[in-house]
């Protein structure tokens, strides 16, 4: 059984082949049950994730610790078990913290990718933690991103990732105007855990496309009811959704949409069966709750490669 480290996992996934893997994983369809969720503590969520295919099957085991950013920690870690169906054998453990991070970002630009401008040029990341520099390597795999802004609440976190994303020769800077930022931005991709509305569909320009990757909670929401109210709504997975999407199911309470409005989600957008972007005015949203189909899709890539 092999060994995969968080730099093997980094080497083995870059962003453009991991879209693709996505692209082809949500295409050809697994069996994903909806995650397991549980509250282990006041601070602590786990979450356990099967998924399987006609060759592998995978199990993701991660824990949410929110209390962690205060100790200069990570938020989420995560590991991975990859079985060969044809022998039942473990083949791979993996660090699932960084493939959970890449395929994430790899999914909203797989989404971006359907849903965005062929031309965006300029994202809008809201949130500054482990997943903001994935999440714009992701969308520059699949846009031709040129400016690239981060807001969060902390403006030194903002401007360290800025700094890092400049040392990938990527244009990034940390802005303290969230609503100046907004209505500037193409892509507007929320990456955090918060539980109060950040976006509002106000200050959202025509054509935008918000990206909504955070909150994992029905309690969380990164957006106002009128963001949600006024796009064309599109999911990783209906079931998903229904269960833990906040901004989607906060809406819903508030009046302002409902679950029939959802236009597609990644499966249908990949089979073909449902369209993306129709008009270049029309506001595109994405919501991300996270699908055991993407680590299996992700892992099954790293371990190939590296065969």
């Amino acid at each position: 059984m092999k060994i995969f480290s968080a730099a093997d996992v980094a080497k083995l996934l870059p962003y453009g082949e991991l879209v693709e893997a996505l692209r082809e994983g949500f295409a050809e369809g697994a069996e994903t049950p909806v995650r397991h969720h549980h509250e282990t503590g006041p601070a602590t969520t786990l979450l356990l994730m099967p998924a399987w295919d006609k060759t592998f099957t995978g199990l993701k085991t991660v824990t949410v610790k929110t209390d962690n950013a205060a100790l200069g920690l990570p938020t989420v870690q995560a590991s991975y078990l990859l079985i060969d169906n044809a022998t039942g054998a473990p083949v791979a453990v993996m660090d699932g913290t960084e493939l959970t991070r890449r395929r994430t970002a790899a999914a909203s630009a797989l989404a971006s990718d359907y849903l965005s401008h062929k031309d965006s040029s300029k994202l809008l990341l809201v949130g500054a933690g482990a997943l903001a520099v994935h999440f714009a390597q992701a969308h520059a795999a699949v846009r031709p991103i040129k400016q690239i802004q981060i807001y969060n609440r902390n403006v030194k976190k903002a401007e360290a990732v800025a700094a890092e994303l400049q040392t990938l020769g990527l244009a990034a800077e940390a802005v303290s105007d969230i609503e100046l930022a907004c209505r500037a931005a193409d892509i507007i991709s929320c990456i955090t855990s918060s539980t109060t509305a950040i976006v509002k569909g106000a200050w959202l320009k025509p054509g935008a496309h918000v990206d909504l990757a955070g909150a994992f909670k029905p309690s969380m929401r990164e957006t106002d009811s009128e963001v949600v109210a006024q796009a064309r709504v599109y999911v990783d997975t209906r079931e998903g959704a229904l269960a833990e999407a906040g901004d989607l199911i906060l809406a819903a309470a508030e009046g302002q949409f409902t679950f029939d409005q959802v236009q597609g989600d990644l499966t249908q957008l990949c089979q073909g069966k449902v369209y993306g972007r129709q008009t270049d005015a029309e506001i595109t949203l994405f919501k991300s709750c996270g699908t055991g189909l993407e680590d299996l899709a992700a892992a099954e890539l790293a371990y190939l490669r590296q065969a």
